[in-house]
């Protein structure tokens, strides 16, 4: 057992809460020491257990679970909030930190959720709090997708509640472990598509790209860390082995790389090169062996870190000129060459470059696949891998910073370097990247399984510079053939944006010709006694109840004269005329 009920989450919560009472001097140190908490109570969870077991109603809540999986993915993901912080610590709208932070509290609350219900209730959280950093960019396109973005991850939440229901109908348990995959139920196949649908694997990937190139330029930051990963943890957790996730993994890491060559915005490249990168862990999940389960963990790792970096290389660029598009940039090595250099490294870190955190990575899920006789996946995976340099580690150096300038003259007055805190969180994750290629001890220390694996083999070596140096060939002789054009790509989700569109015609041009029709019927039989009609009863309805009145009021006055005509018999012949005038009148007003 863990002593500690201090969960990360709450303090990024609480954090959240208080923020907007802090001001001034006083506002940024608490902006930073939040997040830095948070780590360092996570960091501290070494041994492993529980902590925040809560008796609710029939249930037994594990809100604290703590093994050598949760940890790897907390660790990075409390130092990615930590970078994330930093680089908006500019931002002067205290919403946009507290939907980040209750963001990040959601992801951490997956993280060590011992339950479905837990795991659930954080789940929600993680949607609810994160359309807020693409509604915050307060664009027409970033409001429609942010209602897109909602509803398609409500639709995912309801998919999984159902699992989670059917599962503890048929099991009697709320555990979150391993499922069994050799003999999966329908509460399987529906937890699995809840979890695919946050992982974003085809054909329910169609959210990411359009959201995340939409989102807030310090928002894009943190969603690029926390969804998809928090998605591969929680398949790792309980789909470990599962065959049918690896061709889903090879398809996601080609698809990804095929819709990235095709983009012309750096960030919409950015989020579909997360697609392909994300299918390489999802191949890992499937593959399952520990040398996969490690090579997913690990590349988790390293994503989180340099696919932040670009992110926030893109997003300096846009901050400082307010363009993101390839077709509007150019040669702004000149004007920005801090934000180039640490970009660059983020794109040599993605392309596995020797000494960067992709080379160590990347390379443990191909090996597992090749291990496991899976030549189809090692040889797949390693050609997308050379995609991946094509376009991240030069083509988005090139067209930015180099390349022909396409800059306006506003554009190219406006560009500049980034405020400091943009650039310090760039250098916190640049040199990490380097650390986790450079010193294989930091991250493979963490990794659940001991594994004896050792990246830097002269076969490995060889065959990765072979691999770049014909890519950065490639790219020379074709450069002009890469220039990305405006075009717009069509997706999977054509289909039921046009199903919409038939789903809205026939709800509403039916009603409209039925409407028709009964207007023309209306005419037929003739209007004015219609409306002689409808005129009669208004006045009924207005006049009757003043008759009811008037009437009530005559009859007890008639009582009042019955009882002094007690004397003359009167009185019982009175009272029931009264009360008989009273029911006919009440009787035939509701009839009528």
């Amino acid at each position: 057992m863990i002593d500690s009920w201090l969960h990360p989450s709450l303090i990024l919560i609480a954090g959240g809460l208080l923020l907007p009472l802090i001001k001034g001097y006083p506002r940024k140190f608490f902006l930073l020491m939040v997040p830095v908490l948070a780590f360092i109570n996570i960091w501290q969870f070494t041994p492993h257990g529980t902590f925040g077991v809560v008796q609710f109603m029939d249930w037994t809540l594990t809100f604290g679970r703590v093994d050598s999986l949760s940890q790897v993915f907390a660790y990075i993901m409390g130092l990615m909030c930590i970078i994330g912080t930093l680089y908006s610590l500019h931002v002067k709208d205290d919403v946009q930190h507290i939907a980040a932070w209750f963001y990040v509290a959601g992801s951490l609350g997956v993280i060590y959720a011992g339950d479905y219900l837990v795991l659930f209730l954080f789940w929600e959280l993680m949607a609810f709090a994160s359309v807020f950093l693409i509604w915050f960019r307060k664009s027409k396109d970033s409001t429609a997708v942010g209602f897109r973005y909602l509803l398609i991850h409500t639709l995912g939440g309801l998919v999984l509640l159902g699992g989670f229901m059917l599962r503890y109908q048929a099991v009697g348990d709320l555990s979150f472990n391993h499922l069994d995959v050799t003999n999966p139920q329908l509460y399987t196949y529906l937890i699995l598509i809840g979890f695919m649908l946050n992982a974003a694997v085809p054909p329910l990937h169609s959210w990411l790209p359009d959201a995340y190139s939409e989102a807030t330029v310090t928002g894009a930051v943190f969603m690029c860390a926390f969804t998809t990963k928090t998605a591969i943890y929680a398949l790792a957790r309980g789909f470990s082995g599962m065959e049918i996730l690896i061709p889903l993994g090879v398809i996601m890491a080609v698809y990804g790389i095929i819709y990235a060559i095709l983009q012309n915005d750096c960030r919409k490249l950015l989020a579909w090169e997360i697609v392909s990168q994300v299918g390489y862990m999802v191949v890992g999940v499937g593959i399952g062996t520990e040398l996969a389960i490690n090579g997913t963990c690990a590349h988790a790792f390293a994503h989180i870190l340099y696919k932040g970096l670009l992110f926030m290389g893109c997003g300096s660029v846009l901050y400082m000129t307010g363009k993101s598009k390839f077709s509007e940039l150019g040669g702004l090595y000149k004007k920005m060459p801090m934000a180039f250099a640490l970009t660059l490294i983020g794109g040599l870190a993605i392309s596995a470059f020797p000494f960067f955190s992709g080379f160590v990575t990347k390379s443990m899920i191909i090996s597992a696949g090749f291990s496991e006789h899976l030549l189809w996946v090692g040889f797949l995976l390693t050609m997308v891998s050379a995609g991946t340099f094509l376009l991240t580690g030069l083509r988005i150096p090139y067209f930015i910073f180099f390349g022909e300038n396409r800059c306006s003259d506003e554009t190219w007055e406006k560009a500049g370097e980034p405020p400091w805190n943009m650039l310090a969180a760039m250098g916190v994750a640049a040199f990490l990247c380097v650390l986790i290629g450079s010193y294989t001890p930091y991250l493979y220390s963490m990794l659940p399984y001991q594994v004896d694996y050792h990246p830097y083999s002269a076969y490995h070596l060889s065959e990765t510079m072979q691999l770049l140096l014909f890519t950065g060939l490639g790219f020379y002789l074709l450069r002009e053939k890469l220039t990305p054009l405006n075009v717009i790509t069509l997706d999977i989700d054509w289909f039921y944006r046009m199903g919409g569109r038939g789903f809205f015609w026939l709800a509403s041009r039916p009603i409209q010709f039925v409407d028709s029709c009964v207007s023309e019927a209306y005419r037929a039989v003739g209007l004015i006694p219609l409306m002689t009609i409808s005129r009669f009863w208004s006045w009924f309805d207005w006049h009757a109840i003043d008759g009811v009145i008037d009437g009530i009021a005559r009859s007890v006055r008639g009582l009042g004269s019955s009882v002094r005509r007690v004397q003359s018999g009167q009185m019982q012949y009175n009272l029931f005329w009264a009360v008989s005038l009273i029911t006919v009148v009440l009787i035939a007003y509701v009839l009528v």
